[in-house]
């Protein structure tokens, strides 16, 4: 098997330093380098290119987020962003984010060392997924204008199973979105296409805390219905997207004839929080056959088992196809658990959505 070839690009030599200790600790990661700055980086990959590329937003002489753009139009490869955890940091990652990086890694401002040693598990598995990711199909669309994993638990321990309760009727129709790695730019094509009479919406996009509140404002910044970071007792309404807070569970529940949300705190589900399984039972038990299930592209299987209490209770199901997908491996493992009734392009996400 071939080393992943990494390559470090980090205006801090302490990162530089413990990031490629980190990588290189690792038999399956090849650290070809380590550069202060995008031009240096630049001269490294002239040599050789590499795999994936490990990228500090905050650099001199260029950004990371202009070289980002630069190697997305001249030579799509997997990034992973480096990004200080503040709100002006959170801002210019999800730029990159929807520029086509694949996925973050968070810096504190303080105690930086011992905080990336801390994280190595994380460091790793992040370049591994990364290297498997699919960048052409990021490359080529453009929507319009941790610590150490504990034992894997799943949605029992934020929300107990069952059948639906006694529902109060209502016509009114939802749609629940799960997704990961790739997922950013995903959900921008999909909210962006949507009409201001589209169903309520509630999403989980996997993503550290600080991170979503600018994702949500992103988004809600291109899309002609109203996106939001989810706070608790919000309700879902048509023309509408709550999108779960980093850091917290997100459930939906039926108040009366409505719909409404709770954010709460609880352990890692699927070793995610939020986790797309906790969302979809809570909405197959509150909306049943009212509810549309949608799993999108990510690593692992986060929401598989969720989507198929969906199914179980009535819902209508969809899974993005492999072609589209950054990483085909939530939507693969819900398929393969039986939870999907229809697989179907990213670019026809949006009108089955506004069909509902």
């Amino acid at each position: 098997m071939n080393r992943i070839k990494v390559l470090i690009v980090d205006d801090s030599a302490v990162v530089r330093q413990v990031v490629a200790g980190v990588l290189g600790a690792d038999p399956r990661i090849d650290v070809l380098g380590a550069a202060a700055d995008p031009l240096l980086a630049i001269e490294y990959m002239r040599r050789q290119w590499p795999d994936v590329i490990v990228l500090d937003l905050e650099m001199p002489k260029m950004d990371g987020l202009t070289f980002l753009r630069k190697i997305m139009s001249e030579r799509p490869t997997p990034v992973i962003i480096c990004s200080t955890l503040t709100e002006a940091g959170a801002r210019v990652t999800i730029d990159a984010l929807a520029a086509g990086a694949v996925a973050i890694i968070q810096k504190p401002k303080l105690g930086l060392k011992s905080f990336l040693s801390a994280a190595s598990d994380d460091l790793t598995s992040a370049v591994l997924c990364a290297a498997r990711a699919n960048v052409a199909v990021l490359a080529g669309r453009r929507p319009p204008a941790p610590a150490p994993p504990a034992a894997k638990l799943n949605a029992d321990a934020v929300i107990a199973p069952g059948a639906p309760g006694a529902l109060i009727q209502t016509t009114e129709r939802v749609v629940a979105i799960g997704t990961s790695t790739g997922g950013t730019q995903a959900l921008e094509l999909v909210l962006a296409a949507l009409p201001r009479t589209a169903p309520g919406i509630v999403v989980v996009q996997h993503m550290p805390e600080k991170f979503t509140a600018a994702f949500a404002e992103r988004l809600n910044s291109v899309c002609r219905i109203t996106v939001l970071e989810a706070a608790h007792n919000m309700r879902v309404l048509p023309g509408q997207a709550l999108i779960a807070p980093g850091g917290k569970h997100m459930l939906m529940r039926r108040s009366g004839a409505q719909y409404v949300v709770d954010v709460v705190d609880g352990p890692l589900v699927n070793r995610h929080r939020p986790s797309v399984d906790v969302l979809f039972r809570s909405v197959a038990k509150c909306a049943g056959p009212n509810a549309t299930g949608i799993i999108m592209t990510g690593m692992g299987d986060d929401g598989a088992a969720g989507l198929l209490e969906m199914r179980t209770a009535g819902a209508r199901t969809i899974a993005q196809d492999e072609a589209s997908c950054v990483v085909y491996g939530m939507p693969k493992e819900a398929v393969k658990r039986g939870g999907v009734q229809h697989t179907v392009a990213l670019e026809a996400i949006a009108r089955a959505i506004a069909a509902v």
